[in-house]
């Protein structure tokens, strides 16, 4: 979809929303369906091309709303009000198009909190197993988690809020953590008379977009009764490309599996998916002992299943899986494989410009759309680089640290970007190095 499609569609789409609530009062206010519904209306799997726009738009009235509640219906009076206006609705159009990443505590962050508390919850119930007489009091301190050294800092803070200590795991040479040093934590501290009960891999660390070795991490969490959650935020929407799925071996050992769609797969912000093997261990961590009176509802227990409150930690939700459904039908698995190819292909061409050049160093392999570069020197002269180019305001770069050194990450962003923009961007870079180089002590 082009510009000028997205102006012809969206005027089509404010029509049809307006029309809408125009019209609201005319829909049955509660759906007459039964869960599972959708099963027989929607394919198993996402179409292989892309499908036309009108064929998606029929199907938001044949499949999507026989399963609405109407609560902007005048005759909706249940739970609360949910608030809508016009301008609210514009202004979250505009919200879309400027995608602004607030950085508050969402998505692959709750993810990641909701896979520590499941995990919390487990090991508390195992212990208690098999020693009844251990209060949960004294079960929480001699619990011990663990995350790469490389891992995003919300991981850190989700041990912070689950009340249990979070030990970080060196990594190797490629900024990954394998098992001989993580078997070697966990011996150390069973030793010392702690309890590991959880690890956090990454597939795709921030810093680097570093790959845990989870074929070795595990065989030994599963040995061990441990739980392996995999945070693959910005890698994981690159495993529908084949090329990319043998950095996904070892997710069978998995309890819990996070990537996000807003990142890499063309799904505005925000969207996060979660996976769990069991889930009745993420359904027990917030299942109440008495469910409300007002919260019960006959499909309640559907498939083993509970309340999407138990899921989660808000209550409620968006509606966040349409603009998932709208991207998958009108890209195809083939549109979406190509915007990932295009982008790690960019990606290796900035690699090549950066190699070519032999004032710089390739600090990372380049594995997707992260590129990991600095001068060769002193830290300094890449900060001043930096504080060069955020200067200038022509491109923006943010740095890391690998092995004490700093680095520039480049990284692949933009659905519109291309050539051209990575060539302009490698001239500025230049341009700026030649004149920090051309200065008095450099």
């Amino acid at each position: 979809m082009d510009a000028a499609e997205f102006r012809r569609r969206g005027k089509e789409m404010v029509d049809y929303m307006a029309n809408y609530l125009a019209n609201i009062e005319q829909r049955p206010v509660y759906p007459d369906v039964k869960p599972g519904y959708l099963r027989s209306l929607i394919p198993t799997e996402a179409p292989l091309e892309p499908e036309n726009y009108e064929d998606v738009i029929k199907d938001v009235e044949r499949v999507i709303m026989p399963g609405v509640t109407h609560w902007h219906s005048p005759y909706f009076y249940a739970y609360f009000p949910t608030a809508s206006s016009y301008p609210a609705m514009l202004a979250d159009m505009l919200c879309g198009a400027i995608g602004g990443m607030g950085f508050t505590w969402s998505t692959a962050s709750e993810a990641t909190l909701m896979s520590v508390l499941a995990a919390r919850c487990k090991a508390i119930q195992q212990v208690q197993a098999s020693n009844p007489g251990q209060s949960e009091a004294e079960i929480l301190p001699k619990l011990v988690a663990y995350t790469s050294e490389q891992a995003h800092s919300s991981v850190e803070r989700a041990s912070l809020i689950g009340g249990v200590l979070m030990k970080k795991v060196p990594t190797d040479d490629n900024y990954a953590v394998g098992g001989g040093m993580f078997k070697k934590m966990l011996e150390e501290d069973k030793a010392a008379g702690l309890i590991p009960f959880y690890l956090c891999a990454t597939l795709g660390t921030t810093p680097s977009c570093g790959f845990d070795h989870i074929t070795e991490l595990g065989p030994i969490c599963n040995k061990e009764n441990m739980w392996m959650h995999i945070d693959a935020a910005y890698a994981g929407s690159a495993f529908i490309c084949p090329e990319f799925r043998p950095l996904l071996n070892g997710v069978e050992f998995a309890d819990s599996f996070n990537f996000n769609p807003h990142k890499w797969l063309l799904t505005n912000f925000d969207c996060s998916t979660m996976w769990v093997k069991k889930r009745d261990d993420i359904i027990g961590v917030f299942k109440h002992s008495d469910q409300p009176f007002y919260l019960k509802h006959e499909h309640q227990d559907y498939n083993h299943s509970s309340l999407l409150q138990n899921w989660q930690i808000p209550h409620g939700r968006r509606f966040r899986s349409l603009k998932l459904w709208f991207v998958f039908r009108m890209y195809g698995i083939q549109g979406l494989q190509a915007h990932i190819r295009k982008q790690v292909a960019l990606a290796k061409e900035f690699e090549s410009l950066v190699r070519a050049d032999k004032r710089f160093e390739i600090c990372a392999e380049v594995i997707m759309g992260l590129v990991c570069f600095r001068l060769k020197g002193s830290n300094q002269l890449t900060e001043l680089l930096l504080k060069r180019i955020t200067e200038s305001r022509e491109i923006h770069l943010v740095p890391c640290h690998l092995s004490g050194r700093f680095v520039l990450r480049f990284a692949i962003c933009a659905r519109t970007t291309d050539s051209r923009h990575i060539q302009q961007a490698w001239r500025h870079i230049t341009q700026l190095t030649f004149e920090i180089l051309q200065e008095p002590n450099h």
